[in-house]
């Protein structure tokens, strides 16, 4: 299975510089020749247990298949916006490739370092990848890019060393590469943007993402710490987190934004969300949903009875909450991709701020969460953290986030760019859950090393190319200029990846689709 994974993902980066083709994707293709054979070296480790810190079980390192995401998105948003004209963001994502080479390169280093005896052929490719994406930043790059690249390694090396120390088996170190390496990134830019406010560039939306990101995962730190000296399950500790929540919300965070947007972060949030009336009934529908999605979890749990107390909730049970999202994202990405953009990013901090309560078991909701979402756990919940379904809404909200606006000045890309915010909806929403509904149900010929079925893969094949037919009549800014046989091979390549990798598909598969529909 790990051949398999590592051969899609080699097949993904020479079909994206196969379109684009230029001094970075020597760069790609030497990283992603040296991550293949680091990638054993870490699998070595982690079944011997000795990996420095304890990550996930039950899956590979996931090396490649992340050490490639960050490189490419950049690649990828530097080609569209150098034909956009937008040369700011044609920057920006040298700036992107450029630093996800790099975080994948400490990571291999560090596999390489703490390996005994000390692999020689792979610290030659290591070596030789490192000197070709050296020598490309440094014809590549101003001083100040550098300077920001090496900012955001910083912050990532010391993110990762108190978080991995604080969060055992919660990530691989792909998913670590990926999850830790974003928030470095968002860390580093709303540093930089803060301290260059007066240039005005950047719309509030990006900034309230920026601010609530690194405003949750502040949080987190501060009551890890504090945690560590008091019980947190006390009435007394519970006030106190409430009230710390309250003065650093309203004290630092608040503060933080009107800085940014120069407007009053409340008042603008409550007229951006009652502007027009299509975003009032939309509030109404996702509220619904949201209820619905409530609703379910509560008819769940008083299924289980006393005696079966180990009883978990079915794939198929999971698998609603796709739905449920799909039910919540399609209409937003229709009729308001501004207000979706928002409300995602307020959904992301209420959930992660649910997991703080449950994860503390601050009174009085954390025991009765812990109890109601005990049902919904499977094996890649085998650290402290419940994260699947916050996996899910990244999954979901990443495309509609990364998507570069700037550089579509019709609201849209030409071609198969068109479907880049529906990268979410397509690869998690409709083909992981098909693939998982019709595999667990029908299907009987497995895929070799895995317990995927072809069955399960030919069906959510098939379901995203009628997903795509369907958002060409209901969306008409969507169009997609012939570009068919590029859409069915990278839902194709997208749905084989899903069926072969061990890392969270929630976040990893629409991710590589939104890679190829840009490409």
């Amino acid at each position: 299975p790990v051949l398999v994974e590592s051969l899609l993902v080699f097949t993904v980066v020479l079909s994206v510089h196969a379109v684009v083709w230029d001094r970075f994707s020597w760069c790609a293709v030497a990283l992603a020749v040296q991550a293949f054979y680091v990638q054993f070296k870490w699998d070595r480790l982690l079944q011997l247990g000795g990996a420095v810190f304890q990550f996930r079980g039950a899956a590979n390192s996931g090396l490649l298949p992340a050490s490639m995401v960050i490189p490419l998105l950049g690649v990828v948003m530097k080609e569209r916006c150098r034909a956009a004209g937008i040369v700011y963001f044609e920057r920006f994502g040298i700036v992107v490739a450029s630093t996800g080479m790099l975080l994948a390169l400490f990571l291999s280093v560090l596999a390489v370092g703490i390996t005994k005896p000390v692999p020689t052929n792979t610290c030659i490719l290591t070596g030789i990848a490192g000197s070709v994406i050296i020598y490309t930043m440094k014809h590549s790059l101003t001083v100040s890019e550098v300077i920001e690249v090496l900012e955001v390694l910083l912050i990532f090396v010391y993110l990762s060393m108190i978080l991995l120390y604080l969060l055992p088996r919660c990530f691989t170190p792909g998913e670590a590469l990926l999850v830790l390496g974003g928030v470095s990134f968002v860390l580093n830019q709303l540093i930089k943007r803060s301290l260059n406010v007066i240039e005005g560039r950047g719309d509030p939306i990006d900034f309230f993402l920026l601010v609530a990101v690194v405003g949750v995962v502040l949080l987190g730190l501060f009551f890890t710490v504090l945690f560590i000296f008091m019980d947190s399950g006390t009435w007394i500790s519970s006030m106190f987190f409430h009230m710390m929540t309250a003065v650093l919300g309203l004290g630092v965070i608040m503060p933080w934004l009107y800085r940014l947007i120069q407007r009053n972060p409340l008042f603008w949030l409550l007229q951006f969300l009652f502007q027009t009336q299509t975003r009032l009934y939309l509030l109404v529908y996702w509220t619904f949903l949201a209820a619905t999605a409530c609703g379910v979890v509560f008819y769940q749990n008083t299924k289980r009875s006393s005696e079966s107390k180990k009883h978990q909730a079915s794939t198929i049970t999971r698998k609603y909450f796709h739905f449920i999202v799909v039910a919540t994202y399609v209409p937003g990405l229709i009729y308001d991709r501004q207000l979706l953009y928002v409300a995602a990013v307020l959904c992301l901090a209420v959930f992660i701020f649910l997991e703080y309560v449950r994860y503390f078991r601050i009174k009085p909701f954390g025991q009765t969460l812990r109890h109601l979402l005990s049902l919904f756990l499977d094996e890649r919940d085998s650290g402290p953290l419940i994260l699947t379904h916050i996996y899910l809404l990244l999954g979901m909200s990443l495309p509609v986030w990364l998507f570069p606006r700037s550089c579509a000045p019709k609201g849209t890309l030409p071609g198969a760019g068109a479907l880049v915010p529906y990268s979410g909806v397509l690869a998690v929403g409709v083909g992981d859950t098909i693939a998982s509904v019709f595999g667990s149900t029908m299907g009987e010929i497995k895929w070799p090393g895995t317990k995927k079925t072809f069955e399960g893969t030919m069906t959510a094949i098939f379901a995203q190319i009628i997903a795509v037919a369907l958002i060409l009549i209901f969306d008409s800014s969507v169009n997609l200029n012939s570009s068919y046989a590029w859409i069915l091979a990278s839902v194709s390549l997208v749905s084989l990846l899903e069926a072969y990798t061990t890392q969270i598909d929630n976040l990893l598969l629409p991710l590589y689709l939104q890679i190829m529909l840009m490409a």
